[in-house]
């Protein structure tokens, strides 16, 4: 039986990647240094190791988005979940504006006119913002799908991270964004979550200096 640990809060962060570095030392696994903030911050999340193989990233994408990010690009998620996730003192450090679009009434009058799901009408609604975008989607893969729309109709966001979770149209989805133009983070299969595109998003602001 595990022993319980007293530790000051700033100390169980540090603890569990030091445990992390461990157990992928235990694996033989070697996370390639670009990316690796964003692998552990995920694996840190979800206590799940596979996010090791299944997590792709296009080139440069994490120099892309902590760039974007310094220059002040504002992130969309598809969930309040997802929104709620990302560190808002490290947004406000880089000056960065978050948003999500799911609950607005005028969404969800336009999705039930249309006959669409609320998170492809949010992704309609956030390029109409006249700022610099990058997409966080951990929920609806419709959102991925519209988010493609929009890019062969000229939109090009900074950044797509596609990891929503699920059965239905999900890997398709995915794949979809992978065959864009545009900088993404993905997680292959079926995994992914709110949580996990939080994570994302955190690490690259902490990597961008937003973190104190």
């Amino acid at each position: 039986m595990e022993t319980i640990k007293h530790l000051l809060p700033a100390d169980i962060e540090k603890n569990s990647f030091l445990i992390i570095k461990e157990e992928l030392k235990k694996m033989q696994i070697k996370i390639p240094e670009e990316v690796e903030p964003v692998v552990m911050r995920v694996i840190h999340t979800t206590a799940d190791f596979d996010y090791v193989s299944s997590l792709c990233f296009s080139e440069n994408a994490l120099s892309i988005g902590i760039n974007a990010l310094k220059n002040g690009a504002a992130i969309v998620t598809d969930t309040n979940m997802a929104l709620a996730g990302i560190n808002k003192s490290a947004l406000k450090k880089l000056g960065c504006n978050s948003y999500c679009f799911m609950a607005d009434e005028d969404v969800a009058k336009k999705a039930s006119a249309l006959g669409m799901t609320r998170a492809a009408v949010s992704m309609q609604k956030a390029v109409q913002l006249n700022e610099k975008i990058i997409f966080a989607i951990g929920n609806a893969p419709t959102a991925l799908v519209e988010i493609c729309s929009l890019i062969e109709q000229g939109f090009r966001p900074e950044l797509v991270v596609g990891v929503p979770v699920g059965f239905v149209n999900v890997v398709a989805a995915k794949e979809m964004l992978m065959k864009t133009n545009v900088p993404f983070i993905v997680n292959r299969g079926r995994k992914g979550g709110s949580n996990v595109a939080a994570a994302i998003c955190n690490a690259l602001l902490y990597c961008g200096g937003g973190r104190a």
